[in-house]
């Protein structure tokens, strides 16, 4: 055994924070992104938003200003980087004067300025108030109702639907008997179902609430399973009555909520805005970076008195200059590669704009990385989670990309629009005779599509559209 030294010259790639942002950036939803650099506006005091000072965008930095790409830049860069001279150029105007809220003019709280509408959990709670049950049964339906899920319904994850009752009730300290009284009376709350622990009892319960006759009970109770097939013969079969009056049935049954949940669901819904638009000239398409909302950031000259007063404060604020110079850099080349693979995409799929849908091409990811001299990686974060505004709509750069399917003596076709042709097929289908997947098969295939049974079946769930079973129309 010996210890001696040993000189080795290695080459290996690191991802540092910086590049780690970049990434992070090109990844990010327009919503997300916002969020980020909102965040950034509270953390980085030399970061301002130049539609909150007023001022106009800030011209682009020069060069001597460049942000280093090390995790720790050396001395050396430092000395290199005249940030006084940065912030002069940066702060040659002064800030744009904001209206100011008088000091006793009563203003409301940030907590007056929201909202929440009443989810269902409130609502019942609200019923539960105001009903006449005692202390041991308002602590079973408090159980309850913290047990109810998004469509309204009671689950215990791990427990059987029978088991539910007994076991919150020995939790609550009431007789079991008692507390099935309980929820039978909990069912009965506006919305008139919730609190059921399946979609026979759920359905049960309005039936009887509105005095349906035996009939439609007997359906609830015993054959839901050949409701939900259509299996209309079977049914009047085992209750002696023809099938019209089972279809009559189906209405009416059709009729009630099997969700009631859902009329309480707090989710507000999500708008899409696009990150780039297409936009037609003539026989050319110009795309077109959306900067509208987007906060637009600049570098603040208020810091530049301090760096020539205190040398602490100097190093502080050229670390967050650096921080803050990198992060205006990568959201603009973020906003530079969008724009730049969507008008690759644009390119390669210009039938589509032209013609429609069913001229989409087949296109993989490494198609467009080509072109543009990016890593498919790369492409791939571009287009998630990012929408682009067309002539034709608003579609998720990822619509874009299809896998191919054959077709006979023809170009392949892009599998979307395969999944359009399936679409049309089963829209102008005749409803008591609607077409099975093998059917289907056939049609395309007479379009010089050749696709498996199976992949008309996957396509045609992933477009929400039932089997030809239940798609069927018996009147």
């Amino acid at each position: 055994m010996e210890m001696k030294q040993q000189l080795k010259l290695t080459q290996q790639l690191v991802m540092t924070p910086q590049l780690q942002q970049a990434i992070k950036l090109l990844q990010m939803s327009r919503f997300e992104l916002t969020e980020m650099v909102q965040e950034e506006l509270l953390e980085n005091p030399v970061l301002e938003d130049v539609h909150e000072t007023g001022e106009s965008a800030p011209a682009p930095a020069p060069e001597t200003a460049s942000a280093s790409t090390g995790d720790e830049p050396a001395q050396g860069e430092k000395a290199e980087i005249d940030w006084e001279r940065y912030l002069e150029s940066q702060a040659l105007q002064g800030p744009a004067p904001s209206a100011r809220i008088a000091a006793d003019q009563d203003q409301p709280s940030v907590e007056a300025t929201l909202s929440r509408g009443e989810d269902l959990v409130d609502h019942l709670a609200w019923q539960v108030r105001m009903s006449d049950l005692i202390d041991e049964e308002r602590a079973f339906a408090a159980l309850v109702l913290g047990n109810l899920d998004d469509d309204g319904y009671l689950k215990i994850d791990g427990t059987a639907p029978e088991e539910i009752v007994p076991h919150l009730a020995d939790e609550a300290g009431l007789d079991p008997e008692d507390a099935e009284e309980v929820l039978q009376i909990l069912m009965r709350f506006d919305p008139i179902g919730a609190c059921a622990r399946s979609l026979e009892e759920c359905l049960l319960v309005q039936a009887k609430h509105f005095e349906m006759d035996a009939l439609v009970l007997a359906v609830i109770e015993q054959h839901l399973g050949d409701l939900e097939r259509r299996n209309y013969a079977a049914i009047a079969k085992a209750l002696e009555c023809t099938v019209e009056e089972v279809y009559d049935i189906a209405q009416v049954i059709a009729e009630l909520e099997p969700r009631p949940g859902r009329n309480f669901l707090s989710e507000e819904p999500r708008y899409i805005t696009p990150d780039v638009y297409v936009h037609r000239v003539g026989d050319q398409y110009y795309v077109v970076a959306n900067d509208d909302g987007m906060p637009r950031l600049k570098i603040s000259g208020f810091y530049r008195a301090a760096m020539s007063d205190d040398p602490k404060a100097k190093e502080y604020i050229q670390s967050k200059l650096r921080s803050a110079q990198w992060l205006i850099r990568s959201i603009d080349q973020r906003r530079k590669t969008i724009v730049r693979v969507t008008e690759c995409i644009v390119d390669k799929q210009r039938d589509f704009f032209e013609k429609g849908i069913e001229h989409l091409k087949p296109m993989i990811l490494r198609d467009v990385a080509e072109e543009v001299g990016m890593h498919e990686s790369t492409i791939s974060r571009v287009t998630s989670n990012k929408y682009v505004h067309t002539p034709r709509g608003i579609f998720e750069l990822k619509f874009f990309f299809n896998s191919a399917i054959r077709r006979d003596n023809h170009n392949d076709i892009a599998s979307e629009s395969v999944k359009q042709a399936i679409k049309k097929i089963i829209a102008n289908e005749e409803p008591k005779k609607p077409y099975s997947d093998q059917a289907i098969v056939e049609m395309l295939a007479e379009g010089d599509i050749q696709i498996a049974r199976r992949t008309v079946a996957k396509y045609r769930e992933a477009l929400g559209i039932l089997s030809s079973s239940k798609r069927k129309k018996y009147f």
